[in-house]
């Protein structure tokens, strides 16, 4: 726990700007599972015999151990084994790699995961260091609070703590609000919660779909407060690894368009949307 959270070294130089959505885009036909390319990242993942993935295991909802099992579950799950059906032939050909939010790009670049699936927003700094599929997951930083707190907003926390998990953009955000709240950090939102059962914080401000699943696990909290930013989440890979960017983008086009997508959503997160956003910006 940091309290006050530190605040992010600047990069050296500032990103260019770019379309946080945009990604490559997939091929005109997946090849069939087990059959990829020779001399492809895909293929080397077929010879190992197994994805791997870096997961949170503690996003009620999202990603998280089911107790009563012992397996991981979630949204983000079950799109991890759609990927892994296409690739292999077997949606359970995955190790799962349970990391903190400040290690999704450490493990990235350190050839330790495939692939991240972990509410990760795609953003121009973070394109800097690795390569983002198309969107999976539209959200936005909103609040979680105590029922009675008479907290609605950001203006009604200055000075007081909020808690949001360490290496995330929700933790900037916080340090940006005008009201100038007090940041807070921990290795997982699930902590976060725990501080605000406890007293110690007053709020937790991450992406509205985790929040809804921490209010899921305890009734006394809700979510309130207008969205203060975009937070487009999209599976992350290597920089290095195109052909596995294009080869997800593949599968994700799929899962959308033959309603997997509205499926899995609608299992783990209620209602979903008419359709899925339209995948703007695919490039070369």
């Amino acid at each position: 726990m940091q309290d006050p959270a530190q605040s992010p070294a600047p990069p050296s130089t500032s990103p260019p700007a770019c379309d946080v959505r945009a990604s490559l885009r997939p091929p005109a036909t997946l090849p069939a599972p087990g059959k990829m390319p020779a001399g492809s990242t895909m293929a080397k993942i077929v010879e190992r015999g197994r994805l791997i993935v870096g997961i949170d295991q503690n996003a009620y909802l999202t990603s998280y151990r089911d107790p009563r099992t012992g397996e991981v579950v979630g949204f983000e799950i079950d799109l991890a084994k759609e990927i892994a059906r296409a690739l292999l032939g077997n949606p359970d050909a995955i190790q799962w790699r349970a990391i903190t939010t400040a290690d999704r790009i450490p493990v990235l670049e350190r050839g330790e995961v495939d692939m991240v699936i972990r509410t990760m927003t795609s953003t121009c700094e973070r394109r800097q260091q690795v390569a983002f599929s198309t969107e999976y997951l539209t959200s936005a930083q909103r609040l979680l609070v105590n029922k009675g707190s008479g907290i609605d907003d950001f203006e009604d926390l200055a000075g007081r703590k909020v808690c949001a998990t360490r290496g995330s953009t929700s933790i900037v955000t916080i340090m940006k609000q005008p009201s100038k709240p007090v940041p807070v950090a921990t290795d997982s939102t699930l902590d976060c919660l725990v501080l605000l059962q406890q007293g110690q914080v007053d709020a937790v401000s991450t992406v509205d779909v985790l929040l809804i699943g921490l209010a899921a696990q305890d009734p006394s909290t809700e979510v309130v407060g207008k969205p203060v930013s975009d937070e487009p989440s999209a599976v992350a890979m290597r920089l290095d690894a195109q052909d596995l960017v294009r080869f997800v983008n593949g599968v994700l086009e799929r899962v959308r368009s033959s309603g997997k997508w509205t499926e899995i959503y609608s299992r783990w997160l209620g209602s979903a949307p008419a359709a899925a956003r339209e995948v703007p910006g695919l490039t070369g």
